[in-house]
């Protein structure tokens, strides 16, 4: 009937009118919901940077990440767990009661003779035809990590000898990191090792924060007359400033105001430099600069200003200075130039002699 047909239609009118009245609600609801999220981005965002100007031993955390031990589980103290079959593991005191935890790889060819060998058959190979590399780690992970391990076998198939070690307040080493203390136990090992080689080349290599270890030692060690046979910098920086601020963690600060005085002034409370820009004017040995153009945790163009700066340098002249880049289409990003099939033939040419043959 018509009456029925009528009550239908304002039936099915109330319905629709009832869904979007609760539909506008729900929006609301939903509304609400997203700006009380946003309001605690916000007040996280804010108070972060208030936290850090606070607290500057924060921002020290974050540049040395030392509390981050990747991978997780390790034992140090079992170097061939990570398939290094060829590695003595053993400690040092830089400093009475601090001790640091030291890997020694020999040269690829011996891993035959070093089957159970003990530590007094590794330090007496020091003395053999073959020269050592004293490697310098990054910021966080230990001297266990995949990347690092892989580069001591790269450079222990090329005849080296390659010591490292962790930092103190880094993987089983004890104390609290700082630079003036990670500068010290570069310093000792440095000095341990010059004792122990017959007039064998010592060369120095840093990755990342480690290059600024690497050139803090170095500057020490020409102050004093006595330059390493070379000085190798892997995905090397200028400053900690210019690369705390070109690190991708400070994105979503970069354009805040203050940002230098929030963080950047937060680290230099904490006596972190790292000043290599400035201490490329003070060595003078021979430097060779590793950097990949897809890197995004020290941006090539870092190493390139380092590179730029050091050939203007004095101290440098009359000293072979070399700049490797990477082209981004290999992919060798901030740790991965160990894989570079060019690695053995840029060395051999960099440090004049040819590697012995693994066999």
């Amino acid at each position: 009937s018509a009456d029925g047909s009528s009550n239908r239609r304002k039936g099915l009118q109330l319905n629709i009118l009832f869904q979007c009245f609760f539909s506008f609600f729900s929006r609301l609801g939903v509304l609400g919901k997203m700006k009380r999220v946003f309001f605690w981005i916000l007040i996280i965002y804010v108070s972060i940077p208030c936290i850090i100007k606070l607290v500057p031993s924060i921002q020290a955390k974050l540049v040395f990440l030392n509390f981050v031990r990747m991978p997780y589980f390790i034992d140090l103290k079992r170097p061939l767990d990570q398939g290094l079959n060829h590695t003595h593991n053993f400690y040092l005191e830089p400093e009475v009661g601090q001790r640091v935890g030291v890997w020694h790889t020999v040269p690829a060819h011996m891993w035959r003779e070093a089957q159970g060998k003990d530590g007094a058959w590794y330090n007496a190979e020091l003395n053999s035809a073959h020269a050592v590399i004293l490697y310098l780690h990054g910021n966080a992970g230990t001297r266990g990590g995949d990347h690092r391990v892989q580069l001591y076998k790269v450079l222990s198939s090329l005849g080296y000898h390659v010591i490292t070690f962790d930092y103190r307040g880094w993987g089983d080493s004890d104390g609290s990191p700082s630079e003036g203390g990670m500068t010290s136990d570069a310093l000792f090992m440095y000095d341990w090792l010059k004792q122990k080689l017959d007039r064998r080349p010592l060369y120095i290599w840093g990755h990342s924060l480690g290059t600024g270890v690497a050139t803090n030692l170095v500057r020490r060690l020409c102050d004093r007359g006595a330059p390493p046979d070379a000085l190798v910098l892997e995905s090397p920086f200028t400053n900690i400033r210019e690369e705390a601020k070109s690190h991708p963690f400070s994105m979503v600060y970069r354009f805040l105001p203050g940002f230098d005085w929030f963080f950047l002034d937060s680290i230099t409370a904490n006596n972190i430099r790292f000043a290599s820009d400035e201490n490329v004017h003070h060595i003078s040995c021979p430097v060779l600069i590793l950097h990949a153009e897809d890197d995004s945790v020290v941006p090539f163009h870092l190493g390139k200003k380092l590179f730029d700066a050091a050939s203007q340098s004095k101290s440098l002249s009359g000293h072979k200075v070399q700049f490797v880049p990477f082209a981004s289409s290999l992919a060798y990003k901030h740790k991965f130039i160990y894989r570079s099939p060019e690695l053995p033939n840029i060395l051999s040419n960099f440090l004049g002699s040819a590697h012995p043959v693994a066999q």
